[in-house]
């Protein structure tokens, strides 16, 4: 590997490292490295490469991936996940196991989620083993999320939040309980007329009022601090007005061809 690629690479592994994490500087570091990659044939490797050499590229296309979805980046995060998928299958006889391996691929896996691309999701996880499946922390969390997607226990989608094996997937459980909560929201709309502000707090999974409030106002809905509660703006219901004298004589019509017939 090039002088200038491995000094690029320590640069950026001290960025990535530091605490917190400089992501400006993570971003355009690795900015210059996948053009260095690009050159070296390395981000996309074909053929006799240099084992040592692969190591060090799946390393940044991997610290890529966990900054991207730092900067809430999922775009770029989803790039950097299809760079790896080379290095994940066509050299994983080859390559040393990497830490960060599952890790990525749990997360892609709520990715797939939060974007309700449900069909993707069970793709992905096929081309697992089941003992991965099964015991891996990084790839049982998203596997349960669904599970409980699917079954609507949303409470304990929640509380995933918590249980999380690393706090990038914080980033995706808050982004499922986002769509959650305007699901809840508007079966809420549909069932009450009002509710009192502490229920709505609780049923909406909000911390605290304050947050329910903002999400009140997104939604247009009416506050009343004084008397603790809030009013659902409901659609008017549409009214359709029945053409009753079209639709008597269009009977007679009928009535009369029918004794025509008979």
């Amino acid at each position: 590997m090039a002088s200038q690629l491995k000094t690029l690479y320590e640069e950026l592994g001290r960025a990535f490292h530091s605490k917190p994490s400089d992501l400006k500087k993570c971003a355009i570091v690795l900015n210059r490295l996948k053009i260095g990659l690009i050159e070296a044939g390395l981000l996309i490797p074909q053929g006799d490469v240099n084992l040592g050499d692969l190591v060090v590229a799946r390393d940044i296309l991997e610290i890529g991936a966990f900054v991207s979805i730092r900067s809430r980046d999922v775009p770029s995060f989803d790039r950097y996940f299809s760079q790896l998928q080379t290095f994940y299958t066509d050299y994983s006889e080859s390559l040393p196991p990497s830490k960060r391996e599952y890790p990525i691929r749990g997360l892609n896996l709520i990715r797939l989620l939060t974007q309700n691309r449900i069909a993707d999701f069970h793709t992905t996880l096929e081309s697992l083993d089941a003992d991965v499946i099964a015991e891996n922390p990084f790839i049982k969390h998203p596997v349960n999320l669904e599970r409980w997607l699917m079954e609507g226990s949303y409470s304990k989608v929640w509380n995933a939040r918590e249980e999380a094996p690393a706090e990038e997937y914080k980033f995706f459980v808050d982004s499922l309980m986002g769509t959650i909560r305007n699901e809840i929201a508007s079966c809420e709309e549909a069932a009450y007329e009002s509710l009192p502000l502490k229920d709505a707090t609780t049923l909406l999974f909000f911390p605290n009022q304050s947050e329910l409030l903002t999400f009140a106002q997104k939604r247009g809905w009416q506050v009343d601090l004084s008397a603790g509660n809030i009013t659902f703006k409901r659609k008017g219901e549409e009214k359709m007005e029945i053409p009753k004298q079209r639709l008597i004589a269009a009977s007679l019509a009928y009535a009369r061809e029918l004794e025509q017939i008979v």
